[in-house]
């Protein structure tokens, strides 16, 4: 029979579990998100446009490793698992990266509300900007989720350690 230890062990086990996996989420994230920051301020550099949102890169990680984390615990894509790596790994990426965009547009009706504009005057805002802005923005992430749901998949399928053996220790790839 489990006794009450081995329950509360368990469960600090799941959660620093979830905790290293959020923080690899938001990691890749953070990465990605800044390299296109700095592209951004580079390209804007080029016209005397001042661009100095880093802080978003990191907030927009933060927001969107816990997007991935309730969707797998939602198991979106899970119905594919059986089937050869791509058809998991692209499932994925475009189910997410919907995920995202979905997320995106609620995240700017919050912020319309916040400055009193209203759900119609966020859909406003968001119009001004451009549907471009917004459907830039997910192809960015679609193409940042490909290599992300793969090496995910891998995982899966070898094994978390084996995937950590393969990356990080040396001759093990032999």
């Amino acid at each position: 029979m489990n006794s009450p230890e081995s329950g509360a062990e368990d469960w600090k086990a799941k959660v620093g579990h979830e905790l290293i996996e959020y923080g690899f989420n938001v990691f890749y994230l953070m990465l990605v998100f800044a390299s296109f920051t700095v592209y951004r301020r580079l390209s804007l550099a080029a016209y005397d446009i001042q661009y100095t949102n880093y802080g978003v890169s990191v907030i927009e990680a933060l927001i969107l490793g816990k997007v991935i984390m309730i969707g797998g615990v939602l198991r979106l894509g899970r119905g594919l698992e059986s089937r050869p790596l791509i058809y998991p790994t692209l499932y994925k990426t475009v189910v997410f990266t919907i995920l995202v965009a979905v997320f995106k547009v609620i995240e700017h009706t919050i912020k319309g509300l916040w400055h009193g504009q209203g759900i119609a005057g966020s859909v406003a805002a968001i119009s001004e900007k451009g549907w471009e802005l917004v459907l830039a923005n997910s192809l960015v992430v679609l193409v940042a989720f490909i290599p992300f749901f793969a090496v995910k998949e891998l995982g899966r399928v070898l094994g978390k350690q084996r995937m950590w053996q393969l990356f990080f220790r040396k001759g093990s790839a032999a």
